[in-house]
């Protein structure tokens, strides 16, 4: 059974040949997130310790987002090339704090939980641009 059009869609549009619009039409769309200064202060780390990180972070709100300032400061590459090394530590500490302090409220618990996650969501695209460079 085919769903029928909505309101406001012809049977022209649904057919490419008749007025609709190709599939491949030819038109390229690139879609970059704007991160704030906290989010983008978040460090690129190796797999494992992103994985301990974001393992911190569940248990005890903050911890993992503390240790990942200290990679920053090992030379952990991070969004916000043009600020110093210690300016993106103390954001990565003040990230760590606001966890700590919202955790009352299961709100920096929550965020805790979701900044391992980045974290670890950055460790695994860190590892495939290095295999994708490996490939060529």
């Amino acid at each position: 059974m085919e769903p029928s059009p909505k309101d406001g869609e012809s049977a022209a549009a649904a057919e490419p040949g008749r007025g609709g619009t190709a599939p491949s039409s030819g038109v390229v769309v690139q879609v970059r997130e704007k991160k704030g200064p906290l989010r983008a202060a978040i460090p690129y780390m190796p797999f494992p310790v992103a994985v301990i990180c974001l393992f911190l972070n569940t248990f005890v709100p903050g911890l993992g987002t503390f240790v990942s300032a200290f990679t920053v400061l090992c030379g952990a590459r991070t969004d916000l090339p043009d600020r110093h090394r210690c300016c993106v530590f103390w954001l990565n500490i003040a990230a760590a704090l606001i966890q700590i302090l919202t955790a009352i409220i299961m709100v920096g618990w929550i965020m805790s939980i979701f900044w391992g996650m980045d974290m670890v969501i950055l460790a695994t695209e860190r590892r495939c641009r290095a295999a994708g460079a490996d490939l060529h």
